[in-house]
């Protein structure tokens, strides 16, 4: 086992207990919230307005990894539903997480853009590489973007990793769950938004 696997060992069995990576709550968009079953997390159904929202849509730089290219893209994607997952590779129930993002982007992938992005900063152990190597592991094959600067975090103000936003078409966020989402209230927000 290398120095980052031990480190992430560590950290996620740290924060596990927690409802998601860093608590479980509503987070974001404004409308009818609803208690989840994982993890003690929340999440939030309706649209939002634009202070809620804050400065979207953002343009994030994209990665060469397996399935994305190294550019950018725009946060939310005009034009279509996108589902943004927020994580990181130290995170635990982002590794869970990535298996029901797994099956529903070979469900809704021809008709829904999936997104997910890591705010982690390089340096300190944590090379492009590192994860490059974890979205390969997890299999991962959909856009995977890097937000150092944290703006998306702040724009749709996530409390905590794993985080997910469902936009519609108009690039309205129609939902967020904080903490591991189950794969059945996702599939309803991904119906809810196209």
């Amino acid at each position: 086992m290398n120095r980052r696997d031990v480190l992430g060992l560590l950290a996620g069995s740290g924060v596990a207990s927690l409802a998601g990576c860093l608590g479980g709550g509503t987070s974001g968009s404004g409308g009818a919230t609803t208690e989840g079953s994982e993890s003690g997390a929340t999440e939030t159904t309706g649209s939002s307005s634009d202070s809620d929202a804050g400065e979207l849509p953002l343009v994030v730089d994209t990665i060469d990894a397996q399935g994305s290219t190294a550019g950018d893209i725009q946060v939310p994607v005009e034009g279509t539903a996108t589902v943004l997952d927020l994580f990181a590779t130290w995170c635990a129930p982002c590794v869970a997480q990535m298996e029901s993002l797994r099956s529903l982007h070979t469900e809704f992938g021809g008709d829904v853009a999936f997104v997910s992005v890591t705010n982690e900063r390089l340096g300190g152990g944590l090379t492009m590489d590192d994860i490059r190597d974890w979205w390969s592991e997890h299999d991962g094959n959909w856009v995977v973007g890097h937000d150092p600067e944290s703006r998306l975090m702040r724009a749709v103000r996530a409390g905590g990793l794993p985080f997910l936003v469902v936009f519609d078409a108009t690039g309205e966020i129609t939902w967020t769950h904080r903490g591991l989402a189950s794969e059945s209230n996702l599939r309803q927000a991904i119906e809810d938004a196209r």
